[in-house]
């Protein structure tokens, strides 16, 4: 396992980096967008009243991963919503290096043509700086997710985080890894 090396990683050294630099004209190598990391998470407003539903979207998140989520908490309180601050309200996972590669590969491969009626991905999911954010409506489009298992079906976010200064350059580098982004 020393040697090995994710293909999106290898296709990004040896195509999609020079391709890019050819591209945008940039002066240094450095100055290239690359993948930085990629945040997957998923709300759990129902886990209030019922604590297993949060324990089932941490063993989701960690098996459509492959590492282990963390139970986030709510940052203020929301008194339409009956929450407190500091009660557990989701999960998330932070991807990095090669886990980072190998879900990235999953989700454009795998998961993604799994949709009902997928027509692409909205081109509009940047945030100005770089990053695109998707939200995948059932947690069921991953092959790793065993349906008769679910507590319920769940929504998920998927944020991937570039070292890209602008939205086309972050949406070039993407689809150079083959997202499928709407016409």
């Amino acid at each position: 396992m020393k040697n090995y090396e994710p293909r999106l990683k290898k296709l990004y050294r040896e195509k999609i980096a020079p391709e890019m630099f050819k591209e945008f004209g940039y002066k240094s190598t450095m100055q290239t967008p690359r993948l930085e990391k990629i945040v997957v998470s998923m709300g759990v407003g129902e886990a209030l009243q019922n604590k297993k539903l949060l324990d089932a979207a941490i063993e989701d998140l960690t098996q459509i991963t492959g590492q282990k989520a963390v139970k986030t908490k709510a940052k203020k309180s929301i008194a339409n919503f009956k929450i407190r601050t500091g009660q557990e309200i989701g999960a998330k996972v932070t991807l990095r290096g090669a886990m980072m590669y190998e879900f990235l590969d999953r989700l454009i491969n795998v998961a993604l043509p799994r949709v009902k009626d997928f027509r692409g991905v909205n081109p509009n999911g940047f945030d100005g700086h770089g990053n695109y954010s998707l939200g995948i409506t059932e947690q069921i489009i991953f092959p790793e997710i065993d349906f008769d298992k679910i507590e319920r079906v769940a929504g998920l976010n998927v944020t991937i985080v570039t070292t890209a200064n602008t939205d086309a350059e972050a949406k070039a580098l993407l689809a150079k890894f083959g997202m499928p982004f709407r016409k």
